[in-house]
């Protein structure tokens, strides 16, 4: 065990390296989160019961069942097509901008955002290739949506439910419902308007998106080997004709262990050669059906090779096969699909398919099988953004009766507060796993197992800072610097280290840090805390400068074509007015302890 007086450096460091490593991307968050716990029980700044008491926390449980029962409606109720009947007037630009924003913030209120995105992308997709409208006008606007949504009820984000884990475990008020809604709601309110009436004219306007998006052309990298029987061997590329075919080029052949790039015209083609090319969509596809004696690897193939589909696929955040090859990763068996090619925006990709990483928001031309969809719905873990199985998802029938039943159960349960939350949730997932509307198969399905190891985890790091005295010593050095300017000062300074927190590594990771902070600061100053656990609630979910600091974020980088710096253009603005609401609103609430 580290000496007392030691500890809080430790802990420091430890926390450091835990950001560098998220930012980096050196491995997965979870993997980091729980490297950096381990230190932490090794140096003897917290012990192994600390770690557990995360998986006991009601409001983990809470976050849980709250998943559960979001997927279950997403997985049995006809969603989709509801959001089809709320949208299907809206016929220019600004009308459908705000007509979603408002729409899906109200949503995400009461569900989980993640879904609500992943249920909303394939639609803008549509709505955008059929108005001429590019996708990257549209998608970071309804990722902004659902985390101003999130934040108008205490259930709207898995955030305001993790602080008030916190809160609990340190025997302290929950955050006040009413405050959160009046505060949230304003947020929503302005920060759409921003975006309806200036912020739209910060986004990328891409017309190949728009291009992309109506034809289905993408650039992909695509693996051909050659066939037995071809013709092309003995023959230069110019020769074969493959320095001529339309809409693709010939970017590299891989010979052996060899890689030969560029390629000479004047190269001559050899048995075994694998080609690989360059190409959109349509064109790849119609090279993969061509008679010019290239065909695609055997291993390139889904596991059940009748009645194919074409779709397009993005790598979620938290897909288990981050990291690996395609090759090792078990592409086919896992989803009865074949990776035809792969797209990562602004990064050019060489070699063979099979020795690909696979990344966060790559975006796979896949070749399908029967049981595909099936599969995808089981992982949970590939977003698919084209392709006939969206139109599968959306044949769905909602069973009237099922949806009446729980519906009025949650509105009973949740409306008329009879129950703690934890407890309403409880009754409202028992209720849905005896409708048959949550089974054990759905559990596995719906569950992100990184996800809650992050969330008990952050926790327990959390935990160190405090029983560390962390918290109290950083706490010192913020209330010395912005004492001159009093709790004001305190309130503005606990907002933007939270939200500098969660652009860039994640909102839970954010309130681990900044919650023993602010207790700190609380009781160094005996101020009251409700003000400064309000304001790290709201500036935990600011995630709007990066498409790191929140999945949902992640989720429409790939697919929008967006880079680092879109999201900072459109971002900073966002963020210093939603700030500034969360600021002004809280002096309000609190004249007590921000007098004018």
């Amino acid at each position: 065990m580290l000496p007392i007086d030691i500890q809080p450096y430790f802990v420091l460091g430890v926390i450091a390296l835990l950001f560098t490593a998220l930012y980096t991307e050196i491995t997965k968050p979870a993997i980091s989160f729980l490297f950096a716990t381990l230190v932490l029980v090794i140096g003897g700044v917290i012990i192994p019961k600390d770690v557990l008491d995360g998986l006991a926390n009601e409001s983990i449980i809470s976050i849980v069942l709250l998943i559960l029962i979001t997927a279950g409606f997403r997985s049995n109720f006809n969603v989709e097509g509801l959001l089809d009947s709320l949208f299907k007037k809206a016929k220019s630009y600004r009308y459908f901008l705000g007509l979603m924003m408002a729409k899906v913030a109200i949503l995400s209120s009461f569900v989980n955002n993640t879904p609500v995105v992943v249920l909303m992308t394939p639609y803008v997709f549509d709505w955008g290739r059929k108005n001429k409208i590019s996708p990257s006008k549209l998608l970071i606007p309804l990722s902004y949506a659902t985390i101003f949504g999130g934040m108008i009820t205490i259930i709207g984000t898995s955030t305001t439910l993790v602080l008030n884990g916190f809160l609990a475990k340190n025997g302290l008020v929950t955050i006040n419902a009413l405050h959160l809604f009046y505060i949230g709601g304003c947020i929503t309110i302005f920060c759409i308007l921003f975006i309806l009436l200036i912020g739209n004219k910060l986004l990328p306007s891409r017309q190949d998106l728009i291009e992309k998006f109506e034809l289905s052309k993408r650039e992909y990298l695509i693996e051909k080997r050659l066939s037995q029987d071809s013709d092309l061997v003995g023959k230069t590329v110019k020769e074969g004709g493959l320095r001529n075919l339309k809409g693709v080029y010939l970017v590299e052949i891989v010979r052996k262990d060899q890689i030969i790039s560029p390629v000479n015209p004047n190269e001559i083609i050899e048995p075994n050669d694998i080609l690989i090319f360059a190409g959109n969509t349509d064109t790849i596809i119609d090279l993969t059906l061509s008679n010019v004696g290239i065909e695609l690897p055997s291993n390139l193939e889904p596991s059940s090779g009748k009645n194919l589909q074409v779709v397009e696929g993005v790598i979620s955040a938290n897909n288990s096969l981050i990291g690996k090859t395609v090759k090792e990763s078990n592409f086919r068996e896992r989803y009865d699909a074949a990776v035809v090619a792969i797209h990562r925006n602004g990064e050019k990709l060489s070699g063979k398919i099979g020795r690909i990483k696979i990344k966060a928001g790559d975006v796979l031309l896949m070749y399908v099988g029967k049981s595909f969809h099936n599969k995808v719905d089981v992982y949970k873990d590939l977003y698919i953004i084209s392709g006939d199985l969206k139109e599968i998802r959306n044949s769905k029938k909602t069973d009237t009766l099922k949806l009446v039943v729980i519906t009025v159960v949650i509105v009973s349960l949740l409306f008329t507060q009879s129950y703690s939350l934890f407890t309403s949730l409880l009754i409202i997932t028992t209720v849905m796993v005896g409708m048959k509307l949550i089974t054990l198969q759905n559990i596995k399905r719906d569950l992100d197992i990184n996800m809650i190891i992050i969330l008990v985890l952050s926790l327990a790091i959390g935990q160190a800072m405090i029983k560390s005295g962390t918290g109290t010593i950083v706490a010192h050095q913020v209330v010395e610097l912005l004492m001159p300017y009093g709790n004001i000062g305190l309130l503005i300074g606990m907002v933007l280290i939270t939200t500098v927190l969660t652009s860039f590594v994640t909102n839970v990771g954010a309130i681990a840090i900044s919650f023993p902070l602010a207790l700190g600061i609380i009781n160094d100053l005996g101020i009251e805390g409700a003000p400064f656990f309000l304001a790290i609630a709201f500036a935990a979910s600011a995630a709007f400068i990066t498409p790191i600091g929140y999945q949902t974020n992640l989720i429409v980088y790939g697919p929008g074509g967006y880079n680092f710096k879109d999201f900072l253009k459109i971002g900073v603005p966002v963020t210093c007015l939603y700030l500034a609401i969360v600021i002004l609103g809280i002096a309000l609430l609190y004249p007590q302890v921000f007098p004018i």
